[in-house]
């Protein structure tokens, strides 16, 4: 009788290199965290550092380019303004929301609703997420929201190649 296995057993080295690469791997992700919104993006400000910062900018600025500062640069830009404001209260009233609260509050913030994309709010395993994204296409732009414990921030980024704003299908 032939005790030999059907498949070969992999060499300690190999089986050791395959779990130093999917460690490797998965310490990447864990580092680089799952947000689509840029490092710089902060997600509120205190309040003295926003009237430090207008206060500055006032300041240094004519008459002029600070009436013109004021108007939004895009409809993408108007569009982020009412986002921030609404996924901002949507902050204040749960830490965590839920699909349908974050697409109710792009809709709010006056996004058509066929354009507007909302990441997962549970994980496939059924835990819940530690940030919930929506999206908005305006033209060429994706207005892009997130609210990760209680606070909203928002930024506008191009679309992408597919036409949308996450990678996948997100309606």
């Amino acid at each position: 009788m032939n005790l030999t296995p059907r498949r070969p057993f992999l060499p300690a080295r190999n089986r050791l290199r395959a779990t130093a690469a999917a460690l490797a791997l998965a310490a990447t992700l864990a580092a680089t965290g799952c947000s689509t919104l840029p490092a710089g993006t902060s997600a509120a400000q205190s309040p003295s550092q926003a009237a430090s910062q207008e206060a500055k900018a006032s300041s240094t600025a004519g008459p002029k380019e600070s009436a013109k500062a004021k108007q939004p640069a895009s409809d993408a830009a108007a569009l982020a303004a009412r986002v921030k404001t609404s996924l901002t209260a949507l902050g204040n009233t749960t830490k965590s929301p839920n699909r349908g609260q974050m697409m109710q509050a792009m809709l709010s913030a006056g996004a058509v609703k066929n354009t507007v994309e909302v990441s997962i709010d549970k994980t496939p395993t059924g835990l819940a997420v530690d940030a919930i994204q929506s999206a908005a296409r305006v033209a060429k732009e994706c207005v892009i929201g997130q609210v990760r414990d209680g606070k909203a921030a928002v930024t506008v980024l191009p679309v992408l190649a597919t036409d949308l704003c996450f990678v996948g299908d997100q309606h």
